[in-house]
């Protein structure tokens, strides 16, 4: 028997579209412009799956969807919306919407989707239980950040580990913070820690805790944070950072879901879903040997990576409302950008990220009386911010000289420390990797994270750069001019 799909969109061409490739692909079709005729057809029993979009004349779609879960709870429903937000994706997988798809829509994934919707075991879907504000985690409309809306929205209802990656400054703990909000786990704790910014002798009390007396200045017991995070979610920041001892721990918690506090005898027992983030290339960190590859496997679950900025351009208008209504509930005077101001803005390379956007927008907020910021005042920001070559003479060094003299006086040190042995092979590599290393990072550095210039600098191609950075594992981001 072949299949009936129900399409309700008040758009004409969306209905003439999907009705001719729907039909082509062997569906009965019947199509609408209204809520009212969808909802008749669905209480009459009519109808092997659903495809309607948000919003429509008579009423929107998230106040339909609970009377046809209710009235049919296994009949798959497709949404769709021009309004493409990270909230639009949330209510329609909190409305029991089999899958969401932001328009423009790609008509083959439309018709794969249906054919394995309309292939599943007929099954109820779960409905969410607290209503969905309007509030905005994520902002962006980009293709790159509905996918990352219609992964997050399948992940809500689940304890899968997540594993983020991406640049500094990208909002990897926004979308972590984002999953636990909206997620099964939304009444309990959301506990935060970065792995880089402890010292690496006190990352394992940190996560575990520690018992009185297991090592000198433990006065008394102490919570760790998997304790803080119990029947929450725990999100492990800067992962690539951890310590190997702290690493084969963790391992443990994941593989056998207890641990033991540091001086402690008695295994506890832990509820808590992880999420993992990272900058670095954690492979490139395995094959050195400094990350554990069971680990990676066991937090690389769902991986999901985050786009820099400047591969989702066309985010940054919606953006810079967002901050300028941010900043305006905060005390400063709302300002909105010209048209040119804005063109510039979106071309800007953004190193920082929408970290680096965010400090800009809030900046100009509170420097600048105008209500309008010009292409002029957004150059003026950027020239300012640019490094001079001063700002650059503290890290180049005297000469050629001096760098092979520092060379091979190290290298005289280092091979004396094998008196009359030779060292490990593949030296030449480990020596161009020692050098590397500093000087990307003091040249990036010096250009506060403006990886054209410091590109130009090194005299390399930028993509080059970028390669180098993630091999390397180096966080890049906008700095304080130096001293």
């Amino acid at each position: 028997m072949t299949e009936t799909i129900l399409v309700a969109d008040d758009d004409a061409a969306i209905r003439t579209v999907l009705n001719q490739a729907l039909t082509r692909a062997g569906y009965d079709v019947r199509v609408t412009s209204n809520a009212g005729t969808l909802w008749r057809w669905v209480a009459a029993g009519e109808g092997d799956l659903v495809i309607t979009d948000v919003v429509m004349p008579d009423e929107n779609a998230f106040d339909l969807l609970p009377r046809i879960k209710k009235a049919r709870p296994d009949l798959p429903i497709l949404v769709m919306s021009a309004q493409n937000t990270f909230m639009t994706a949330i209510k329609a997988s909190e409305g029991g919407a089999y899958e969401y798809l932001p328009k423009p829509f790609d008509l083959t994934e439309m018709v794969s989707i249906i054919g394995r919707a309309l292939s599943e075991p007929k099954k109820v879907v779960p409905t969410g239980g607290d209503e969905v504000g309007e509030t905005m985690p994520l902002v962006g409309r980009s293709a790159a950040m509905q996918e990352i809306y219609r992964v997050l929205a399948r992940l809500m209802q689940t304890d899968l580990t997540l594993m983020i990656t991406g640049e500094s400054g990208t909002g990897k703990e926004l979308v972590a913070q984002a999953l636990h909000d909206y997620g099964k786990r939304r009444n309990g704790p959301f506990v935060a820690i970065n792995m880089a910014a402890i010292p690496k002798d006190l990352i394992e009390s940190e996560l575990f805790g520690h018992e009185k007396g297991a090592f000198t200045g433990a006065q008394a017991r102490s919570t760790g944070r998997f304790e803080q995070a119990e029947g929450g979610t725990l999100f492990l920041d800067e992962i690539g950072d951890m310590p190997m001892d702290a690493q084969t721990r963790l391992l443990r918690v994941l593989q056998q879901g207890e641990y033991t506090t540091v001086g402690g005898r008695t295994p506890i027992k832990t509820d808590v879903r992880i999420v993992a983030a990272t900058n670095k290339d954690l492979k490139s960190s395995i094959n050195k040997g400094e990350f554990r590859e069971d680990l990676f496997y066991r937090l690389n679950v769902v991986p999901l990576r985050l786009p820099p900025l400047r591969d989702r351009a066309e985010d940054v208008p919606d953006l810079i409302r967002h901050f300028t209504q941010q900043n305006a509930g905060e005390g400063l005077e709302a300002k909105r950008f010209d048209v040119d101001a804005m063109n510039m803005l979106k071309s800007h390379p953004w190193p920082g990220n929408v970290r680096e956007l965010e400090n800009f927008v809030r900046r100009v907020m509170a420097l600048y009386p105008q209500d309008v910021i010009t292409s002029e005042i957004t150059a003026s920001e950027f020239q300012q911010n640019e490094p001079s070559a001063q700002d650059l003479t503290h890290i180049m060094p005297t000469g050629p000289v001096s760098i092979s003299q520092s060379v091979e006086e190290n290298m005289r040190t280092y091979f004396a420390s094998f008196g009359d042995d030779l060292p490990p092979v593949g030296l030449y590599q480990r020596v161009i990797e020692e050098v590397e290393y500093p000087l990307i990072l003091s040249v990036l550095t010096a250009t506060r994270g403006n990886q054209i210039r410091a590109a130009e600098l090194l005299g390399v191609n930028r993509n080059t750069l970028r390669k180098k950075i993630r091999e390397l594992g180096i966080s890049v981001y906008r700095s304080a001019k130096p001293a």
